[in-house]
């Protein structure tokens, strides 16, 4: 059993970076994080939501504190999604066949405020450090320690903070990792995504709930993909009546600024789209865009999956590490087990071992995460109806049940695999 532990400098505090520190706790390693924005999130929109897997929700429970794990909090705070359906509407007739339909799907739906507010919760005080802008890193002579410099966004102040580990959490669009790979360039998926959540919960918008119930019928336990002729949307409800919808879009790469991938859109814009739901989209559907305040524009990347995530005292997780379409609901799952097995290799190997640490994690994460990325962009082609890697063109009017089978995400690569040192702690 290794004799000391070690002390870890995460950057970023996003569902990733709180997750690593809930990981490296629990392997009796001290953290730190150094996060840009000023305080917790407060429920912004562009959180959005997202789906949980049974091991990410496993693993969330065995993080929280014992009473909260035993009163089951995490049920309180998300609503089951016990059905995935891919379904195909008929832009004129308004009309919707169901492709596939899979109800045992066992996920379950998460406002990312929510989810990020109950772990970040659970921690003990003064881990966070709020509004520290990451602006360089650099190993010590003797290579025993990384430091790493931030700005002080109130003061302007530029500080240093050492530790045996850094663990870079900062997102698709990650710093640290261009330090290493200063060549890598994002892909461009081919299609943006309109986003937005609407609260239903209020009597005058009873009638907007009414309305979906009575034609998504599995409304609060279903993931419904609705597939249209080179798009398709994603709608599912969040706790408390919220709805969270998605909408992908073909066209031409948009110009970003900053560091981001949303996109500031005007009100033409988002009347422009709104009178093009009209034409696509079913009545009920069209009237929560409509009615969604703010919706916001994703542009939607990825990578070819990196062959390395880890450089002498530094690791990528989570996005940082394998930027994904969202089609697979892998990026939060991702990021939750990214951080769970580097807590368990380094519990393993110990600060002394820091090295052999960090290399099982790799060996254990990229061959899944490389394989899940590949996997969705495959989904994300076949459902806006692009050219698929062997030239054909999915089309869900006249594809077969076998040709539909990889639009659900029980067909994600290893969607059910427990790493091996998740299996010697018991899971299943």
């Amino acid at each position: 059993m290794p004799e000391s532990n070690g002390r870890a400098v995460v950057v970023g505090g996003s569902i990733a970076g709180v997750s690593a520190v809930h990981a490296l706790l629990s392997a009796g390693w001290e953290v730190v994080v150094l996060e840009k924005t000023t305080g917790p999130p407060t429920g912004s929109p562009t959180g959005a939501g997202l789906g949980l897997d049974p091991l990410s929700q496993s693993i969330i429970k065995s993080w929280l504190p014992l009473q909260q794990a035993d009163d089951n909090i995490l049920n309180t705070h998300t609503l089951p999604l016990t059905i995935d359906q891919n379904q195909a509407t008929d832009a004129e007739k308004k009309i919707s066949i169901t492709l596939t339909r899979d109800e045992s799907f066992n996920f379950r739906a998460a406002y990312w405020s929510d989810l990020h507010n109950l772990l970040y919760n659970a921690l003990p005080p003064d881990i966070f450090l709020w509004g520290h802008v990451f602006q360089s890193f650099r190993v010590s002579d003797d290579n025993k320690s990384v430091i790493v410099q931030c700005k002080v966004a109130q003061s302007g102040k530029m500080v240093e903070f050492a530790g045996d580990l850094l663990v870079a959490a900062d997102g698709c669009l990650s710093s640290i990792r261009q330090a290493f790979l200063p060549d890598l360039k994002l892909r461009y998926s081919g299609y943006c995504a309109w986003r937005g959540v609407l609260d239903v919960s209020s009597d005058e918008k009873s009638d907007i709930y009414a309305g979906l119930q009575r034609v998504y019928q599995d409304l609060g336990r279903c993931l419904y993909f609705d597939l249209g002729s080179g798009t398709h949307s994603v709608f599912y409800e969040l706790l408390n009546k919220k709805i969270n919808w998605i909408w992908y879009i073909n066209q031409p790469e948009p110009q970003l600024k900053g560091n981001s991938v949303t996109m500031k859109v005007s009100n033409d814009m988002i009347k422009k789209m709104q009178d093009e739901a009209e034409k696509t989209w079913v009545p009920e559907l069209v009237r929560v865009i409509k009615e969604t305040k703010e919706p916001f524009l994703n542009v939607i990347y990825d990578c070819d999956p990196l062959h390395r995530i880890v450089w002498d005292r530094m690791v990528l997780i989570g996005d940082a590490a394998h930027p994904t379409t969202p089609h697979g609901v892998r990026s939060t799952n991702m990021s939750i087990l990214d951080a769970w097995v580097l807590g368990q290799c380094l519990k393993k190997s110990g600060v002394e071992n820091l090295g052999e640490g960090l290399e099982e994690y790799q060996s254990i994460r990229v061959p899944v995460t490389s394989k899940q990325v590949l996997h969705a962009r495959m989904m994300g082609r076949m459902k806006q109806g692009l050219v698929l890697a062997d030239g054909k063109v999915f089309d869900p009017e006249t594809a077969t049940p076998e040709e539909c089978k990889d639009l659900q995400q029980k067909y994600m690569p290893e969607f059910s695999d427990v790493p091996i040192v998740l299996k010697d702690d018991g899971y299943k």
